[in-house]
């Protein structure tokens, strides 16, 4: 640990990064065509590239799911812990490594909500609507997040002073504390992964996702979409529905 601790910083974005990628929509069309064209689906992929687009959103719009898997794209994601507590819901196609508190010494790096974060929930589970804050709500929060995030700090820089495990000393930092992880999916995972944490009006399913993992997903969702063009159209125009 270093002699002057590190002041706290405040951050209300979030950091998403494509580090690696093998995805194309190429991959599900070759995927696919090994039903029919046995070894040489590839061939054909690329003797008959006009039926990409067909094909492609013939698979997404009858449910045909397999296909989808045959890619693989990893990000790197800075972002609240209380977003990875959701993001780790997700289990099926994904893979994660997050940085540990137990091995390494935590950055005071915190989350506060931005202006344009609506801040008042009104209704019942289920029908929750949100509004905007006035400027004394969004004051009030940004002043009581800020005041508990530095002591909590504190505390906890007083206890590795004092020799206290890391592993035991993290236990009083608050779930608004930045953390980091690699994410690994295939599209099929992510597009079930957009279809919940994105709420859009073309979704044939409702969402309801908090803001924060929102803009994850949506910073996800930009850059597949451009790995992988024709499978992302086709996601739109059949409702945002994971094959």
């Amino acid at each position: 640990m270093s002699d002057e601790p590190t002041a706290p910083s405040f951050r209300s974005d979030v950091t998403v990064e494509l580090v690696r990628s093998a995805a194309a929509d190429s991959d599900v069309i070759w995927a696919a065509r090994v039903s029919t064209a046995g070894e040489q689906s590839l061939e054909a992929v690329q003797q008959d590239p006009e039926k990409s687009k067909g094909l492609i959103n013939f698979l997404m719009r009858d449910r045909h799911g397999t296909p989808f898997e045959h890619n693989s794209m990893t990000f790197f994601i800075s972002a609240p812990i209380f977003v990875f507590r959701e993001f780790h819901r997700h289990r099926s196609g994904w893979s994660y490594n997050e940085e540990s508190g137990r091995y390494r010494e935590l950055q005071p790096v915190f989350y506060v909500p931005g202006e344009e974060r609506k801040l008042v929930q009104q209704g019942r589970p289920g029908k929750y609507e949100f509004f905007e804050g006035t400027p004394e709500q969004h004051r009030t929060t940004t002043e009581a997040m800020e005041a508990a995030y530095r002591e909590s700090y504190v505390r906890y820089q007083e206890m590795l002073a004092a020799g206290v495990a890391r592993e035991v000393a993290r236990a009083v930092l608050p779930v608004g504390l930045f953390s980091s992880m690699y994410a690994t999916c295939n599209s099929r995972s992510l597009m079930h992964f957009l279809s919940l944490r994105t709420k859009r009006e073309n979704s044939a399913v409702p969402s309801f996702p908090q803001r924060e993992i929102e803009m994850v997903a949506e910073q996800m969702e930009e850059q597949w979409a451009r790995l992988m063009p024709l499978t992302h159209a086709a996601f739109e125009k059949h409702g945002r529905v994971a094959p």
